[in-house]
């Protein structure tokens, strides 16, 4: 509105001026056209002030503000998933979560694709995510992804006010620009605060995850409850939405250029254990699903 309110004022100069600028009456009033513009510009300034404060992005209100919710933390766990695409298995990974000694949450997870996958796109990939057990907010993490022909290791570091990342391919490592935004999540912290949210029917949840090179506006909407079975069982699920946007450099909202959106089933119980998900990406629908659950404390 602002700019509007500038463009207007600009022209309306431009043609008093043209139209006088040869006319004696426009040299006699002269004093009285500077008190017409300062009279303007008095009006236009608190136009222009409140342009400047509502600069920021407004989807910035929509943020989800709850603290944890009073779930019961979960117990240390062992979970085998398989990820497809168009319908066969393209990968194995295996995901390890601990409490560790100094009341840190902590996942460990290792992946692979597997058969005729493997052969067209070799990967290996680890990941290791520290949270703080009582606010639920991310600490570090650590990416590793091993390639044909490359090799990249991208490490997060969390503080209140936002993140920083050093990324590393081969030898060389570079710091990357710190990207301040307060409240933010990685991949691990934001699986356990949401786990830890009431998830009622219809529900929806924003918050922003840095997962490794860019951040996203994540919403969550609880879509509600069924029955699914999948290769670990048949289980009671809360089913969700999940849509991202891209936080460009002005924090402007982007589209993800490979995700589209993707359906979470989650167990319905005091786990919370991610069943299966099923993602639209540019190439198509991939999932991943549960293949086999342990936790530390069962007999083997």
């Amino acid at each position: 509105m602002f700019f509007a309110y500038s463009l207007r004022f600009r022209d309306y100069v431009s043609v008093e001026f043209k139209a006088n600028v040869n006319s004696n009456e426009y040299r006699r009033s002269r004093p009285e056209r500077w008190r017409t513009l300062s009279i303007c510009l008095t009006a236009l300034l608190p136009l222009a002030l409140v342009g400047i404060g509502q600069a920021g992005p407004s989807w910035e209100s929509t943020l989800t503000k709850d603290p944890p919710g009073n779930l019961p933390e979960l117990r240390p766990v062992r979970a085998t998933y398989h990820f497809g695409w168009s319908g066969f298995t393209a990968g194995v990974g295996d995901m390890h979560f601990t409490k560790t000694d100094d009341k840190h949450f902590q996942l460990e997870a290792t992946g692979r694709t597997i058969g005729l996958v493997r052969a067209w796109w070799k990967l290996d990939a680890s990941y290791r995510g520290v949270a703080n057990a009582e606010t639920l907010r991310p600490i570090e993490s650590k990416q590793t992804e091993i390639y044909r022909r490359k090799k990249l290791v991208t490490d997060l570091t969390f503080t209140d006010s936002g993140v920083t990342r050093v990324r590393s391919e081969g030898t060389g490592a570079k710091a990357a620009k710190p990207f301040n935004f307060p409240g933010l999540f990685d991949l691990h912290s934001a699986l356990l605060y949401l786990r830890s949210q009431p998830l009622s029917d219809q529900s929806v949840y924003r918050i922003v995850v840095y997962p490794a090179t860019s951040a996203y506006l994540t919403t969550i909407t609880v879509l509600g409850r069924e029955r699914v079975t999948v290769r670990a069982g048949t289980y009671n699920a809360i089913k969700v939405d999940l849509q991202l946007k891209r936080l460009g450099k002005d924090l402007e909202l982007e589209p993800h250029r490979k995700f589209r959106r993707a359906t979470v089933w989650i167990s319905d119980d005091a786990n919370r254990i991610p069943l299966r998900i099923e993602a639209q990406i540019f190439v198509g629908t991939v999932f991943a699903e549960l293949q086999a659950m342990r936790f530390d404390q069962d007999k083997t």
